[in-house]
């Protein structure tokens, strides 16, 4: 499966889904995005089961800003919805495929209790 670019008017229908979702944030300008980008769109040929989406934060600088995007590139993971890992820096292939099968084994049972104790903890 290809990358899907992703803006503002179809990130909540892509990050709210079930399953997985890699966003990479990235610019034309920036060299190590570019050097990441056919790593990137590997694994996305690679993973037919993983939405694989690139947002380019000099067109989607709202987005950008929402999500403090301060270097670039920077993978994002959401999983049923539930933001997993953010990280900057462009990942090598193998490091990829490590994320990819980490947030393949992650217990969502268990994210969400741990999302609801720091909602919790966060209102008390």
């Amino acid at each position: 499966m290809a990358t899907t670019e992703i803006t503002k008017d179809n990130l909540n229908d892509t990050i709210g889904q079930d399953g997985i979702v890699l966003l990479d944030f990235w610019a034309d300008w920036c060299g190590p995005c570019k050097q990441f980008a056919p790593v990137f769109e590997k694994a996305s040929e690679e993973n037919s089961d993983i939405t694989f989406g690139k947002v380019d934060t000099e067109d989607q600088r709202e987005l950008a800003a929402a999500f403090q995007i301060t270097s670039i590139p920077t993978i994002m993971a959401f999983r049923d919805g539930i933001g997993v890992f953010a990280q900057p820096g462009a990942l090598p292939e193998q490091s990829l495929n490590q994320l990819i099968t980490a947030v393949r084994g992650l217990d969502m049972d268990d994210v969400r209790r741990q999302v609801a104790q720091q909602q919790a903890a966060a209102e008390g």
